[in-house]
């Protein structure tokens, strides 16, 4: 059992907490399995409410992870049934927070199915314009044979102009592929 606890749902910048310890930011398309993802490298069910509605999130959340840091969920992108001012405004809360200076890293969470978008783009040129490390996790690799999820990856890491390095991480809410490698990067990201 995990020690990451839910310590702040924040509807506006001025809630955030005072920075203090890393944070990891999670970040992708609505949908795209944010939640889904804590709850299992965290193996903690129901940590992070999810749902099969998109753009469920609508605020910022910080999860503390003990004395180590914070693991926060942000408001998802692109396709939500939401009026166009309530995305707007999750836009300008994703934009203030990632501009704390206590943001270490993020995390891109992209649909191993999909190809990449815009949004996943334009978050990619964000983290490398502003030295923001991050690492890219296709989700949802359940739904595709394992024998897709190589080209799948070197799909995306086109797509996004991926280095070598910078390989996409499969992972699957179902079976946990991947939430161990998952976990040691987040921690990495933390010290």
């Amino acid at each position: 059992m995990s020690d990451l606890q839910v310590e702040r749902v924040c509807q506006a910048p001025s809630q955030f907490p005072a920075p203090s310890l890393p944070e990891v930011a999670i970040i992708g398309r609505s949908n795209v399995g944010k939640s889904s993802l804590i709850n299992k490298v965290y193996r903690r069910k129901g940590l992070m409410r999810v749902s099969n509605t998109p753009g469920r999130t609508q605020a910022v959340i910080f999860a503390r992870l003990a004395d180590k840091g914070y693991v926060v969920d942000l408001p998802g992108f692109g396709y939500a049934k939401v009026p166009l001012a309530v995305k707007a405004s999750w836009g300008k809360l994703v934009e203030a927070y990632l501009a704390r200076p206590t943001c270490a890293g993020a995390i891109l969470l992209v649909d191993v199915r999909r190809d990449a978008g815009p949004g996943e783009m334009k978050m990619v040129d964000y983290f490398r314009h502003y030295g923001k490390k991050f690492f890219v996790v296709m989700t949802k690799c359940d739904k595709v044979s394992r024998g897709q999820w190589k080209p799948r990856a070197q799909a995306w890491a086109k797509g996004l102009a991926l280095g070598p390095e910078e390989t996409p991480i499969p992972f699957s809410a179902v079976s946990g592929e991947g939430a161990k490698t998952i976990l040691r990067k987040i921690e990495e990201n933390m010290e």
